[in-house]
């Protein structure tokens, strides 16, 4: 299934009451780069500013964890942002944390989630049109309703991996294995037992995902079966979202994304941890 629009459809689209335009533009805490900022200098007109860590829960000191319901439902609806608008998110980077907006709003029940080709760096290369400033959405109703089935906690990731299911990690290798260390103080290195390892930008071209034919080859490679149900991990929850729009791409339909993914598995005592390459075997 193809999850983007083209930069062409968009400026097409960008007076359609029925399309809501989402700047969902996140960077690593060690970047220095701050995505709401970076959107008042210049966004695509009619954009909202969705931010990643503040429409979560916090309670639990996890960044960017998904919120119950009616959270979500409030907070994206005092966004202007409905269920039953075709939802186009992008960000700054070209395709980096979109994919986690992308299956942050599919997971609460969105009609329709699409992602822009490209993203920000596209639309400005082709000297398309910006806005900038604060934006000024007219409230409105998220009717937010959670797939459970799309997400998994602790336990469950425990569970698959003593099981030996497939859990696959968006981190680069060297962070697989334990040879660098992760960028958030206080974590483990390593990976959860059994999982493959999968960096997401292997899956990336021009701010695109690859071919089908190549985005299911790199994925088998990876010692994962798309026909199988698969967990997907990164460092906290972003980049998974990647793995996850990848595997969906190719026709796969039991993925579950581990929200807490490394910043929570590497914090914990409890959690048994690996280090060195993948173990052998897988698709």
């Amino acid at each position: 299934m193809n999850y983007f629009v083209s930069t062409d459809w968009l400026a097409a689209h960008l007076d359609d009451p029925s399309v809501q335009i989402v700047d969902a533009s996140w960077h690593m805490p060690n970047t220095g780069r701050d995505g709401r900022a970076e959107f008042e200098q210049g966004h695509i007109p009619g954009a909202v500013f969705f931010d990643i860590d503040a429409v979560a829960d916090t309670s639990g000191g996890l960044p960017h964890m998904l919120p119950d319901e009616k959270t979500f439902g409030e907070m994206a609806g005092a966004l202007g942002i409905s269920a039953d608008k075709t939802i186009v998110v992008y960000d700054e980077h070209g395709l980096f944390s979109a994919p986690r907006a992308w299956w942050t709003f599919t997971v609460m029940g969105a009609r329709e989630v699409k992602i822009l080709e490209g993203g920000g760096p596209k639309w400005r290369a082709e000297g398309r049109p910006l806005e900038t400033g604060s934006a000024n959405p007219i409230p409105t109703r998220f009717q937010a309703r959670l797939n459970a089935e799309a997400v998994a906690d602790f336990d469950q990731v425990l569970a698959a991996s003593t099981a030996g299911d497939q859990i696959l990690d968006a981190r680069s290798q060297a962070r697989f294995t334990g040879e660098a260390p992760e960028p958030r103080a206080g974590l483990k290195s390593g990976h959860i037992p059994a999982s493959r390892n999968l960096p997401f930008d292997k899956l990336i071209e021009n701010g695109a995902l690859k071919s089908d034919a190549q985005l299911e080859t790199i994925i088998r490679q990876a010692g994962i079966d798309p026909t199988r149900p698969v967990i997907t991990s990164c460092g906290s929850g972003v980049t998974a979202a990647v793995l996850a729009l990848a595997l969906k791409t190719v026709g796969a339909d039991k993925v579950r994304l581990y929200d807490g993914s490394w910043t929570e598995w590497g914090g914990r005592d409890d959690a048994p941890v690996e280090t060195g390459p993948a173990r052998s075997g897988g698709a």
